[in-house]
């Protein structure tokens, strides 16, 4: 386990977490606002393989992680931290589906800022296509403050970017 939140385990990924996975990484509703294109189940094995593998890496700067409920264990989106090309510490999550509207990513987002700041991270940031209101929402509810507004190279879409710096105790 990375770390939990009320009903959530976020944990590292498994080959187990394959169909699940899928279902996540093929639906084009899910992937609207993000880096990524609708996967075949052949590339969510390759590249479910290819993120379970990074974990013993340890120049590894690109954590993808898995999101299940602790009801019943079951998978329902990943959370990400990873490097972004300015060497900043940026957070991200995907959610399959069926589980949206469930505040999921409001708990998962604060699980994370959390997690983040008991590492040590000084400051994250967040990547939001300016057309996902609830993304836009979930950060700026959680401390995050805009930065900058850009135009996405990998997807081609407005987009604002968000930071929040955590508070020397």
């Amino acid at each position: 386990m990375i770390f939990e939140t009320e009903r959530l385990v976020i944990r590292k990924l498994l080959m187990k977490d394959l169909e699940s996975f899928f279902e996540l990484e093929s639906n084009p509703k899910v992937l609207q606002y993000a880096t990524g294109e609708v996967k075949t189940l052949l590339e969510c094995e390759n590249e479910l393989d290819k993120l379970i593998k990074m974990y013993d890496d340890p120049k590894n700067d690109f954590w993808i992680y898995a999101i299940e409920t602790k009801e019943e264990s079951e998978f329902i989106g990943t959370v990400a931290l990873v490097k972004d090309e300015e060497g900043n510490d940026e957070i991200g999550y995907r959610f399959i589906e069926r589980f949206w509207g469930k505040r999921y990513a409001t708990e998962t987002c604060a699980g994370l800022i959390s997690y983040c700041e008991e590492i040590g991270i000084k400051k994250i940031i967040g990547n939001v296509v300016n057309e996902n209101k609830a993304s836009e929402l979930i950060l700026l509810k959680n401390g995050f403050r805009k930065i900058k507004e850009f135009i996405s190279e990998d997807i081609g879409l407005p987009e604002t970017k968000y930071e929040l710096i955590y508070k020397k105790k």
